[in-house]
């Protein structure tokens, strides 16, 4: 086995994966008896399994609730990262799931019979069947949304917390890894607007505008002024905005040559939110309010209230600009 993760299943996370085991425990030597690591936590949510015990510590147990196997040995780095994550998501659900641990060093034998060929592997299983799982370990976002989906309806877990994480995800940079959460979440809920937006905003961050008009596309027309489609659509306008324009040498050339050249500093800062510098953007728009505030019919002012309706209302650059704004307002 690797402990990279790479390698694929020998078995599909169908409906019928896992079925052989809906009977009698699987052929086996019989398990050395559980140590005190095997013990429950408070909750009783979380347990060790042997070979032995695997019937009735997950299939037996899956049908009153999901269960997650998590196979893991000593030796694997990855798989140390993993099952605090698992553990932690799985308490947070408060009995909605549970988490039964196997070492494959100790107890290899049903990992070899689900085809496993890399750890750490995770199996959920639901009313006597695996139905899906997945490989590798994933952040905290992506392990709470796949329990979520798991659980579907009896979901211990708030899925705005979920959509918070993957906000925070793509915040840092991981549009990859924001965007399979808003994805993970959609399957959940399709119609969740947080996630469409979330998702719509990974998009243009990436680049895909076509994509993200598409994922906007699947909004109901009743529902376009969510503030989360409404934050996505702001931040694809401001991209195509961005995409008409030259390079941001050229209005700097002409703002040093002609400081009152609003349309010029107006151009400069559609061009720098584009490049992620949210806090120069906005000085520029502020210091054309400052010289002339009808300028464009309120262009300036306009611009940035739309770049704030893009970036989030909770987001530092929103929170500097707006006071800065503030301050001219009211002065």
């Amino acid at each position: 086995m690797s402990g990279n993760g790479s390698a694929k299943f020998g078995g599909s996370f169908g409906g019928s994966f896992g079925g052989g085991y809906g009977g009698a425990a699987p052929q086996a030597a019989a398990a050395p008896a559980p140590g005190p690591a095997d013990a429950a936590p408070a909750g009783g949510w979380i347990k060790d399994t042997t070979t032995k015990d695997f019937v009735k510590d997950v299939l037996e147990e899956s049908k009153s609730q999901p269960v997650l196997v998590d196979f893991w040995a000593p030796w694997c780095g990855p798989c140390k990262q993993l099952t605090p994550v698992l553990e932690k998501v799985v308490n947070a659900f408060k009995g909605k799931v549970k988490l039964v641990k196997m070492n494959i060093d100790d107890h290899p034998q049903i990992a070899g019979q689900l085809g496993i060929q890399s750890i750490p592997a995770v199996v959920a299983f639901d009313k006597g069947q695996g139905i899906d799982g997945f490989m590798g370990a994933l952040p905290e976002g992506q392990v709470n949304a796949f329990i979520e989906k798991l659980v579907g309806g009896k979901a211990g877990a708030d899925m705005a917390e979920v959509i918070a994480q993957a906000d925070a995800i793509l915040a840092e940079g991981d549009l990859p890894g924001a965007a399979e959460i808003y994805a993970q979440v959609l399957g959940v809920e399709p119609d969740n607007l947080a996630a469409l937006g979330g998702l719509a905003r990974a998009a243009v961050a990436s680049g895909d505008l076509e994509q993200a008009k598409a994922v906007l596309a699947q909004v109901p027309a009743d529902k376009l002024n969510d503030k989360a489609v409404a934050a996505a659509r702001a931040a694809l306008e401001l991209a195509e905005q961005a995409a008409e324009l030259g390079p941001i040498q050229e209005f700097e050339e002409k703002i040093a040559a002609n400081p009152a050249d609003h349309q010029a500093r107006f151009d400069l800062a559609v061009a720098l939110n584009a490049a992620g510098k949210r806090d120069e953007a906005a000085d520029h728009l502020l210091e054309i309010f400052k010289r002339d505030r009808a300028w464009n019919d309120d262009g300036a002012r306009k611009q940035l209230v739309q770049f704030f309706e893009a970036w989030g209302p909770m987001d530092e650059a929103t929170l500097a600009g707006r006071r800065k704004l503030s301050s001219l307002l009211f002065r």
